[in-house]
């Protein structure tokens, strides 16, 4: 392997314009392939981001010696299980969009075929791995809000028209998996807790392939520790994106915690009428530092942030919150044997 990571990318949605940018700007990584279902779509994209190779297929990607590890940008969630498989069986490492997948039990078979080939999987979670998470959890572990008890997040946006690969269940759509998997996995990381009870409502809409699918959920989830998360997501409202953490001590308030912020932000700290603390976080790109996290993994072995055990447990509460919304009431998620949040 080269002493920098070769990236390959799948896909070719928006969110490469992101993306790829920023594995460029990585100082362990390069990107020298995106492969997209047609040859001249991946031209395109490769001659806009000054990618060396295009392929015409995934396949052709990953069939390539020029790789060594594939970032799936934004397939369809319900191809995301098929793809990084299909990755790690042809000896590339896999740094996927979330969510990884759309069971607990797929996320199973990923983890198993990854252990297998020793080869390196990561959820791409990359609110992650900006400072202001970082100086979120250090707040939280100093006990700035006291014994957490309310943790409330938004995350919802207008996904457009009815082309849109949200509104086919086949393609794993919804507003759940596809945004709520976001307000999930950061309840359960400030907690540090699994839930033991969920409970949802959902809105819905025929899906244009089959059945009906969530356009926008409110959930909620309750942990051992007597903390309660509150979240509402969904795919066809206004931009809403913000975390609020409620303790005996006081409170923490992020907007914007999923969105890519390279300028300074603030994160605010407030105490029953005192002076509001400003805690300045400097501005990141989240995906740089992920992908760099990433690649000195892949290289060097050392290890992930979080590993896959944490995807399997995010899958299963999502799992339940579909559950109980689907049949308004509350659902317990089922047991996952002799798993721990595996996260630092």
């Amino acid at each position: 392997m080269s002493e920098k990571l070769r990236w390959g990318v799948l896909g070719t949605a928006r969110v490469v314009r992101k993306t790829i940018p920023a594995l460029q700007e990585t100082i362990n990584g390069e990107v020298v392939g995106i492969a997209s279902r047609t040859e001249e779509k991946a031209r395109e994209y490769a001659d806009k981001h000054g990618v060396p190779q295009a392929f015409g297929s995934y396949e052709a990607l990953l069939a390539s010696p020029d790789i060594d590890a594939v970032y799936i940008a934004l397939l369809p969630n319900a191809l995301h299980h098929e793809w990084i498989l299909k990755a790690l069986d042809a000896g590339k490492h896999v740094l996927c969009e979330k969510p990884l997948a759309m069971s607990a039990a797929e996320c199973g078979e990923i983890t198993r075929k990854a252990d297998e080939t020793g080869l390196k999987v990561l959820e791409g979670f990359m609110y992650r791995f900006h400072p202001r998470f970082e100086k979120l959890q250090e707040l939280l572990a100093a006990h700035a809000v006291g014994t957490l008890t309310f943790v409330h997040v938004a995350h919802s946006f207008d996904a457009g028209g009815d082309d849109n690969i949200r509104w086919y269940t086949g393609l794993g759509g919804g507003a759940l998996f596809d945004a709520g998997c976001y307000c999930v996995n950061m309840s359960r990381m400030v907690t540090g807790q699994e839930p033991v009870q969920v409970a949802a409502f959902g809105n819905y809409r025929d899906a244009n392939d089959d059945g009906r699918i969530d356009t926008s959920i409110a959930g909620m989830l309750r942990f051992p520790g007597k903390a309660t998360a509150l979240f509402d997501t969904g795919v066809n409202l206004e931009r809403r994106n913000f975390l609020e953490l409620t303790g005996t001590e006081g409170r923490l308030y992020l907007d914007n915690p999923f969105g890519l912020l390279e300028e300074d932000s603030v994160l605010e700290e407030h105490h029953f009428g005192q002076d509001t603390i400003y805690h300045k976080v400097k501005g990141e790109n989240h995906f740089v530092r992920m992908g760099e996290h990433f690649a000195d993994s892949a290289l060097n072995g050392t290890p992930l942030r979080y590993d896959l055990t944490d995807a399997a447990l995010n899958a299963r509460v999502l799992e339940a919150l579909d559950r109980a919304a689907r049949k308004h009431e509350a659902s317990e998620p089922k047991p996952h044997s002799g798993a721990g949040p595996g996260v630092s």
